[in-house]
């Protein structure tokens, strides 16, 4: 446990040296890094979210859940056996045995020193760096909000909730935050907005229309085109789109088009 603390702050020490925050934008969409960079980097870790900053975008997505002890991780799945050494659901697992878990030998064997990211740490050293959308699986919904507004972050977030319920109970406990809601047409933006508050909504490229554009822009929110492909021709069309955000796997090749489409 010691050694892989001590390897993760000299990894951390030496990734913040070799990058400066938040970099300037390619263009005004802001782009989403759909669990970092997770075409090179395993998902949901440091590395991950480190080529991000690297790359200069705006936010990354992060999942977040909960481990047997009441701390929160930055896990995609219920199970810890697809991204990591371990197998479990981590609800069922402590914290050392959480940590103890190599969760990036299985994407290539240099990330064998990931581990599974504790949520605070995590917010602190990316704090300034980048910005954070909330996945969230499983946590306390209150000590999750409280967590942003101490690390201070809730002017840099956006969260999204799988479960309508726990969307109403967000809304509940807090009106500041900014709360995205997946759509498919103009009158799901409606809904959005009018039930839940919502100040982002999510709809896949194929779904894009004049009038979810127009149901959006009278109701002043923004905009997120969901495009996980990699796929040079259908960033075109993002762009073309000119939505506020983009939530994609493949930041890099977006930012190339974006940087032809200005030419």
């Amino acid at each position: 446990m010691k050694y892989h603390s001590a390897a993760l702050a000299i990894w951390l020490l030496l990734a913040d040296a070799v990058c400066s925050p938040l970099q300037a934008q390619v263009g005004a969409i802001e782009i989403v890094c759909h669990r970092g960079a997770n075409e090179y980097a395993p998902e949901n870790t440091y590395a991950a979210a480190q080529l991000c900053i690297e790359w200069g975008v705006e936010y990354v997505e992060i999942d977040v859940r909960t481990s047997k002890d009441g701390a929160f991780y930055i896990l995609h799945d219920a199970t810890v056996d697809r991204t990591t050494s371990g197998k479990g659901r981590l609800r069922d697992l402590t914290n050392d045995e959480i940590e103890s878990l190599d969760a990036g030998g299985w994407f290539d064997p240099k990330f064998a020193d990931q581990r599974v990211p504790r949520l605070e740490p995590y917010l602190r050293w990316i704090k300034g760096k980048a910005k954070v959308y909330f996945d969230v699986k499983d946590a306390d919904l209150k000590k999750l909000i409280d967590l942003v507004y101490a690390v201070g972050l809730q002017d840099d977030c956006f969260f999204w909730f799988g479960n309508p319920l726990h969307v109403v109970e967000f809304r509940r406990l807090d009106q500041k935050l900014p709360l995205k809601i997946n759509v498919r047409n103009a009158a799901d933006v409606k809904n959005a907005v009018e039930r839940f508050k919502a100040n982002i909504v999510e709809v896949g490229l194929d779904n894009m229309s004049d009038e979810l554009v127009a149901a959006c822009r009278e109701r002043g929110v923004k905009i997120m085109i969901y495009h996980p492909q990699k796929d040079a021709e259908g960033f075109r069309r993002v762009v073309q789109w000119k939505p506020d955000m983009v939530n994609l796997n493949h930041a890099d090749l977006f930012q190339r088009v974006m940087r032809e489409s200005s030419k």
